[in-house]
């Protein structure tokens, strides 16, 4: 995969093995379904937001670079070089911000993978989910990217169950964004509650 110039991966690759390892080893995980992550192609993962690791068993799951969507505010404090060096693309949530959906669109037409939370920032309600903003079905529909869901559940504590359940990619295609943000929040809905049930 052709990345964008602005985003670099040496981080990715440099940490990933480590911080991988660390977090498995931590929280131990359980991750189902890894298999439809696709291994070629343009592609966009997409699960609920409830915890700032939320990437993590996601990123573990694939040897694909996944160039993460993540709020601007991570770029200006003291990790910023690290979200640069890890590929992630900052987003101003204040605006429509067309920098960050072009970067994404770019990746996506070299084939590459985008990684983003739909509910657009974490879940710290009692409801199963957000409304899903429309970024993710926008960017699928306009570069023919698989969607992938994943749903997860549990607690970031040691000892506690921690799931991580992929869903079938699917395609836009002929739906309207409503039809397929819809799917895409049905889809992630019933993965998180088969991990309820497991």
């Amino acid at each position: 995969m052709k990345k964008p110039k602005q985003l670099k991966t040496w981080g990715y690759r440099l940490f990933k093995p480590l911080l991988g390892l660390i977090f498995k080893l931590y929280y131990h995980p359980i991750i189902i379904n890894k298999e439809y992550i696709l291994k070629d192609g343009p592609i966009i993962i997409c699960g609920n937001h409830m915890h700032i690791f939320d990437q993590c068993p996601v990123i573990i799951s694939t040897k694909r670079i996944i160039h993460y969507m993540a709020k601007k505010e991570y770029f200006d404090g003291k990790l910023k070089w690290f979200f640069k060096a890890t590929g992630c693309i900052p987003v101003n949530r204040k605006i429509k911000d067309n920098e960050a959906t072009n970067l994404a669109l770019e990746v996506l037409k070299n084939n590459g993978a985008i990684g983003l939370f739909p509910e657009g920032t974490r879940n710290k309600t009692n409801e199963l989910l957000l409304p899903f903003k429309f970024g993710a079905v926008s960017l699928a529909k306009k570069t023919n990217a698989s969607i992938i869901p994943f749903g997860i559940t549990g607690k970031y504590q040691r000892g506690e169950k921690l799931i991580v359940r992929f869903g079938k990619p699917f395609k836009v295609g002929k739906m309207s964004l409503e039809e397929a943000n819809q799917k895409l929040y049905n889809e992630i809905a019933k993965l998180m509650k088969e991990n309820f049930e497991k």
